[in-house]
């Protein structure tokens, strides 16, 4: 299994992917955006596309035009049929190579909150759990592009997860996140966690969640892995 990765900031990695791939020997490449010599390889012979997440925004193509570039990448690997999963900043991207708008969402959502099945998805759609608490990190937000099936919602974020044909799913939410990478982000990020904001958790609260919720995210990203490659 062929596997390339679009990162963009050196701490936002795979997380608890990680297992899953080398449980069945998978060989991960990486483009690193947030490095100067990030090149995105040929299509050909790749099985799956996985882009994370990031700080910067899907419109900011005139300061940091390999945006264009990684758009036009993603809409190529879509039209030939090879699976991609977003998270966060991915499922952004996805959406706007896509022809769908990413913009503010209307509060930003930081910290552990809980996601729900979006009513009942059409046969053959990904089942997205019933409820699920899940960790989140975004200032913006994506609509649905034009033929995709929204999968999940929060309380803050109308917009949590879509899938788009049969290969294809955006999550918003971040169900790869292990504790390692949510203190990385809170190092580099100290000013997004302001207090008073409805939907942001202070560090301690961030930090102070059980294995058992790590282990969720997980289980509920191997699932979607394991649906795109099936």
């Amino acid at each position: 299994m062929r596997v390339q990765v679009l990162q963009h900031l050196p701490c936002e990695d795979i997380g608890s992917m990680r297992d899953w791939f080398a449980s069945r020997g998978a060989q991960l490449d990486y483009t690193r955006f947030h490095q100067a010599d990030a090149c995105l390889p040929p299509l050909a012979g790749l099985d799956l596309i996985v882009v994370m997440g990031g700080p910067m925004s899907v419109n900011d193509e005139a300061s940091l035009p390999w945006l264009i570039e990684e758009k036009r990448f993603l809409r190529e690997a879509i039209d030939a049929g090879i699976a991609v999963l977003g998270i966060c900043l991915g499922a952004q991207l996805i959406a706007s190579a896509l022809g769908a708008r990413v913009k503010a969402n209307p509060l930003k959502e930081i910290g552990w909150f809980s996601v729900w099945r979006s009513g009942v998805s059409p046969d053959g759609c990904f089942a997205f759990p019933e409820r699920e608490l899940l960790f989140h990190w975004h200032g913006e937000t994506f609509e649905l592009p034009p033929g995709a099936v929204r999968l999940a919602l929060s309380d803050a974020c109308s917009n949590q997860a879509f899938q788009y044909g049969s290969r294809v799913i955006g999550l918003q939410c971040h169900p790869e996140m292990t504790e390692d990478i949510i203190q990385a982000l809170i190092k580099a990020f100290p000013d997004e966690l302001q207090p008073g904001q409805p939907w942001v958790q202070s560090p301690t609260d961030l930090l102070a969640q059980p294995a058992a919720s790590y282990k969720a995210g997980q289980r509920l990203v191997e699932w979607v892995l394991e649906y795109l490659l099936g």
